[in-house]
């Protein structure tokens, strides 16, 4: 969609919350903008349902930020709301809808939200339907929710890629792997005080950018700057041992310096958050035989089998979750079970999410 149809619009978008608490903030972003985002109004709601732009109009409430309603978000910039009394449960969805009076130069944006947005001209942020509006499924400008919740809770950040989004996942149906990880986690009675954040962007590397800035890159902001992070599941790397051979074979020297760049970046990502008291755990890079993005061969899979290798591996991160084992195929263990399988052999279907949900023990997050 282009930039342009933001300008002078009503946004109404829908994001789903793990812990639940009385007191909430937005987190709005023009860190990839090129001018000023000019936002008239941001106000807050019930969704009806994610598939519709209705919200219960009882529960509208206007957020202010620094005191006023309106906000200029300098380029480069994130703001942060006031904080709102607003109970709000644990897994609920909330909408959050942006009257746009300019947008900047360029947009800052998820394409990979699996939940549609509502896009309006017209009418004002409290409207309680946007009558014909326009689905998209991406989100725009929205950075995440602040959920005041009690002194015990705390955060588990997953930093990844399009397999951490959820690419396969059911639009409107928040059964991404973290969302299947979340609901587990609030119907026990031991960790229903950790919240999960999804920092997943589709493509993401480790060692270069592509759709998004590469996951090194993204540690300050999408880390280190997070509320209440105690834990860090990082599932990285599958594109970068794609990338290397995707449109060129490459050298068995350019495999090898590969792989020892891709756990140089772990060992950065290790470093920075043990500075932060964070207790990093490592997933498995997952089988990707028979992908038709990537068209991997027998190098790619030995790529693949030594990064893994490490990652199991003890004095690397503080633990490990064994996704290869649990996705993999008994059969063909350089491919994802069948049942597990999006359909192209590189992202899990909802199956295959609610199984790398159920592969996390709980041990990990214990105090």
């Amino acid at each position: 969609m282009p930039l342009e149809s933001l300008n002078h619009a009503t946004l109404r978008q829908i994001v789903h919350l793990s812990v639940g608490g009385s007191m909430i903030r937005v987190h709005v972003s023009n860190a990839f903008g090129t001018s000023p985002l000019h936002l008239i109004a941001v106000h807050v709601a019930r969704p009806i349902s994610p598939a519709t732009s209705r919200i219960d109009p009882d529960s509208d409430h206007a957020l202010t930020f620094n005191e006023h309603s309106d906000v200029l978000i300098p380029m480069g910039a994130e703001y942060i709301s006031d904080p709102l009394n607003y109970p709000a449960a644990a897994l609920s969805d909330l909408a959050i809808t942006m009257q746009i009076e300019a947008t900047p130069g360029q947009e800052t944006g998820h394409p990979g939200s699996r939940t549609t947005s509502y896009l309006f001209s017209g009418l004002p942020a409290s409207a309680g339907d946007l009558p014909s509006a326009q689905s998209i499924d991406h989100w725009y400008f929205l950075a995440g929710v602040d959920v005041a919740a009690s002194s015990e809770t705390s955060s588990i950040v997953v930093l990844g890629d399009s397999i951490t989004d959820g690419h396969g996942a059911t639009t409107n149906r928040n059964d991404r792997w973290t969302d299947d990880l979340a609901s587990r986690l609030q119907h026990s009675a031991f960790a229903n005080t950790i919240a999960v954040l999804n920092e997943g962007i589709g493509g993401n590397r480790l060692l270069a950018d592509g759709l998004g800035p590469n996951a090194l890159a993204r540690c300050d902001r999408d880390v280190l700057a997070q509320n209440g992070v105690r834990y860090l599941i990082v599932l990285e790397g599958i594109n970068d041992i794609g990338t290397l051979t995707r449109t060129a074979a490459a050298t068995k020297a350019q495999h090898e310096d590969l792989v020892q760049r891709m756990i140089g970046a772990y060992q950065q990502i290790i470093m920075r958050a043990h500075e932060h008291g964070i207790k990093v755990i490592g997933g498995t890079i997952m089988p990707f035989m028979g992908s038709a993005f990537y068209h991997p061969d027998d190098a790619n899979e030995s790529d693949r089998q030594m990064v893994n290798a490490w990652i199991r591996a003890a004095g690397h991160f503080d633990a490990m979750v064994d996704f290869d084992k649990t996705m993999a195929d008994p059969a063909h263990p350089d491919r994802l079970r069948p049942d597990y399988d999006s359909g192209d052999h590189l992202h899990p279907s909802p199956a295959g999410y609610h199984a790398m949900a159920d592969a996390i023990p709980f041990s990990l997050f214990q105090k």
